[in-house]
């Protein structure tokens, strides 16, 4: 498997825990993360979440209890989750995975702060879906 970046690390195994709601990687590097489904979909680099370019990214709410449906190989650089309430357009390089769970920390802080910029909470529901982020998409 290879990365989108030369020399990048790569993902030696994969597990998904549906009751922690946590995906696990280790990469070649010998890091081992255990990414919350939750951080996932509201980090997701899709134009949905992210918008297409800076400024425009919508805040995600209502994901807490966020599951995956499905995990699916795309290429050899990266995966695409189907996520319990539909969104599912999401692909998900190695380095992005990679990202996401050495940055842990710093990018909960700033989805907490976004949060109690907007006024909402983890639990608030996203306009147009059901609580806890199982509405149709």
């Amino acid at each position: 498997m290879a990365g989108l970046k030369a020399g990048a690390p790569t993902p030696k195994d994969i597990t998904v825990h549906g009751l922690s709601r946590a995906l696990e990687v280790t990469f070649s590097d010998g890091a081992v993360f255990r990414i919350p489904f939750e951080l996932m979909r509201v980090y997701s680099p899709s134009a949905e979440v992210q918008g297409h370019g800076p400024g425009q990214e919508t805040l995600q709410t209502g994901m807490r209890e966020v599951t995956l449906n499905g995990l699916e190989p795309v290429g050899n650089y990266g995966v695409q989750p189907t996520f319990s309430d539909g969104h599912s357009t999401g692909i998900f390089t190695w380095d992005y995975l990679y990202f996401l769970g050495a940055e842990q920390d710093k990018l909960w802080a700033d989805y907490e702060a976004r949060l109690a910029a907007a006024g909402a909470s983890r639990d608030t529901p996203m306009p147009g879906k059901t609580a806890k982020g199982c509405g149709s998409h």
